[in-house]
């Protein structure tokens, strides 16, 4: 059954690369009002597809924010129960002037197409959702039970998913979560991803006075809210890079074998690396190898610094307000509303008497994730790379962040595996983002395999 559904896949590929380009053509910017049309026109053609693909109960789920997309067929009789989830929301295109495209238009480029979202996450969902069609266009049935969960606000922290998850708690029942997020580690060499960081977000802003001050007039009695910021964000480290901050590194777990031996084997040039990104070695966490720093170990990062003066020339004044964004990455088992926590009482007790600090949050952060090494469903996912690639997939960790694992683990007590054919060199959040046509081709025949692989999977109860 499965190579009649491969079969029509193949038949039906330029059709479906071309929808997909409608759905990329969408400028669903998650974060800024201003792309509020593109989110609704995204989020509307998604769920026009469920329907017109054969799926029921095809409804938009509203947690307060950007919506998520639902929809279901439940028909396979003791069959499991996936939910497969990926997001239609995409990062900014912004500086727009380093795309060579336009970048909500996708643009083929030899053997690749470029746009924003190419590769981060609409393609990937894409290929989940074709799989599904094809199944139930050529048997008029799916192998498994599937539902549908494509989020709206990954991208900017998944604010609502915790709402929706409550909120739709019955309807989202399932036994595993699939997710068409995340990405191959590098490519011509299968994976497949088996744990995530955690992430947490504080914005600082330190006043020294109630205006900016001419700096001949006031220098020197009053202080300077950019040197004072700049004090304080560098002492979070301590001369090697370590992180400073007392208790941040609280409840870390240290890596096992098998982590380490995910490492080993992948043969890895740091000095490609490097050179890849134009970087030099040496800023790292010392007393650590890199890939352990990339998947599993914290981070404590600025992400934008600004204050005083910003124009051409010069401008004498000492600035009375500073600001900067940071985040931090989390290790397994962190907690990051502690994490947060010991980064502000640092920053506080700091801070100069005569400067007043403010600090906010977005939310809590996210945890940590990591699939459990014997989970059947993890098994699954192995077995259908390898019968497509003919290589074993290498088990490799995400140095970013994938809410919904964390989230749906806590509200629904699912684990997650990932079925992503996103790479990780596609230049996701960056200007000229790009997904590969091999890995659409590629993914389109994982999908359709995994259906039924899925079904095959006994979970806890399963007489058969």
């Amino acid at each position: 059954m499965s190579q009649a559904v491969e079969s029509w896949l193949q038949a039906n590929r330029d059709r479906l690369l071309a929808e997909l380009f409608d759905l990329i053509r969408c400028p669903s910017v998650s974060t800024d009002p201003a792309y509020g049309e593109g989110m609704a026109k995204a989020a509307s053609l998604l769920e026009s597809r469920l329907g017109r693909i054969g799926l029921s109960d095809v409804q938009l789920l509203d947690g307060g924010g950007h919506k998520s997309v639902f929809g279901q067929w439940t028909g396979a009789a003791g069959k499991p129960t996936i939910l497969v989830y990926g997001h239609y929301d995409v990062q900014p295109p912004d500086p727009f002037e380093l795309w060579k495209s336009p970048p909500f238009e996708p643009t083929l480029q030899g053997d690749r197409y470029v746009a924003r979202g190419a590769s981060d996450d609409k393609s990937p969902l894409w290929i989940a959702l074709c799989a599904i069609e094809a199944w139930l266009a050529v048997e008029g049935k799916l192998p498994v039970n599937v539902k549908i969960l494509l989020e709206g606000e990954e991208e900017c922290g998944s604010k609502s998913i915790p709402v929706i998850l409550e909120r739709y708690r019955d309807l989202l029942a399932a036994d595993v979560l699939v997710s068409a997020d995340g990405g191959r580690w590098r490519p011509g060499r299968p994976s497949v991803n088996t744990n995530s960081r955690g992430n947490v977000s504080l914005e600082v802003r330190v006043r020294t006075a109630a205006r900016d001050l001419h700096s001949g007039r006031f220098g020197g009695p009053v202080g300077n809210a950019a040197s004072v910021l700049a004090r304080l964000i560098a002492g979070l480290h301590d001369e090697t890079g370590r992180i400073a901050v007392p208790h941040f590194f609280d409840g870390l777990k240290r890596p096992g074998n098998a982590d380490f031996a995910s490492m080993d084997a992948l043969g890895f040039d740091e000095a490609a690396f490097f050179a890849e990104i134009g970087a030099r070695s040496g800023a790292g966490e010392p007393g650590y190898r890199l890939l352990e720093q990339l998947w599993l170990r914290p981070t404590l990062e600025v992400n934008g610094i600004g204050g005083g003066y910003q124009g051409a020339g010069g401008k004498t004044v000492i600035p009375a307000e500073a600001f900067a964004k940071l985040t931090c990455r989390l290790g397994p088992g962190q907690d990051p509303k502690a994490v947060a926590d010991a980064v502000e009482a640092h920053l506080r007790k700091s801070l100069p008497g005569w400067a007043d600090i403010e600090i906010t949050r977005r939310n809590d952060g996210i945890a940590a994730y990591a699939v459990p090494e014997d989970d059947p469903w993890l098994a699954a996912v192995e077995g259908v790379i390898e019968s497509v690639h003919g290589q074993k997939p290498l088990r490799v960790g995400v140095g970013g962040t994938l809410p919904i694992s964390a989230m749906v683990k806590s509200a629904l007590g699912l684990e997650t595996v990932m079925l992503s054919y996103a790479i990780a060199d596609e230049q996701i959040h960056a200007p000229n983002e790009f997904f590969r046509l091999s890995s659409f081709d590629e993914g389109l025949v994982a999908w359709a395999r995994a259906l039924p692989a899925f079904g095959a999977v006994r979970v806890r109860g399963d007489t058969r």
